[in-house]
Order: structure tokens, then sequence, then C-alpha cells
């Protein structure tokens, strides 16, 4: 049988490889075998943080380095993380850097070029 450490290497790996794809608790439960509300509680236990969390924070990192090193779209770059709009792309980004995507951009761009 798998080891539970293993079990998540192996899914925080599919997550980080299918980042681009739309992925839900239900889609990462059914690649792992588990019951979504099992695999929860194991992946908490394992990496001190819940599944939704890190996956909307692996996607709006990647989404950060896109704002940073392309000139796409900040619609293109939400949608390229599975956000279904521009608004809760912008909410989400905002919570988590305490700025709008567009401002970050700004800042970190006059920084770097």
């Amino acid at each position: 049988m798998i080891k539970l450490e293993e079990l998540i290497s192996e899914i925080t790996q599919w997550i980080d490889e299918s980042v681009h794809q739309s992925l839900s608790v239900n889609d990462v439960a059914a690649r792992s075998g588990y019951s979504k509300w099992h695999l929860q509680r194991v992946f908490f236990r394992v990496k001190g943080v819940n599944l939704v969390a890190y996956i909307r924070d692996k996607k709006l990192s990647l989404a950060a380095r896109d704002l940073i090193a392309s000139r796409d779209k900040i619609l293109d770059i939400g949608f390229r993380y599975g956000f279904d709009s521009q608004q809760s792309f912008t909410r989400s980004f905002s919570k988590k850097y305490n700025v709008p995507p567009k401002a970050y951009r700004r800042l970190y761009t006059e920084k770097h070029f």
C-alpha cells in the first residue's frame, strides 16, 4: 500500500503539471482514487495547507510570474489558470498579493526592466 506522504507527493506533482487546467477537488480525488473528504484530510495533515488553497496559490503564483514575464492581457492570464472571469481572478489575486494584477504588473515590471 502506498504511503500517505508518497500519495500526496504524487498528487502535488500532478497538480503542478496540470495547473493550466480547471482543477477541482473532485478531479484531484478522482486522480488519487480516494474520496474528496479523505484526500482533503490527508493533504492537510501532510502539507499543512488545505487542497483548495494549494491549488489556488499555485495558480496565483504562476499568474504573478506571467504578469511580470509576459505582456499577455490580464484576462488571458486569468483564463490560463482556470479563473472564469477577470473579476474572480482580480479578487483572488488581490487577496493573496494585496494589490490587483494591473498594479502588481506595473510595480514589478518597472523594477525588472
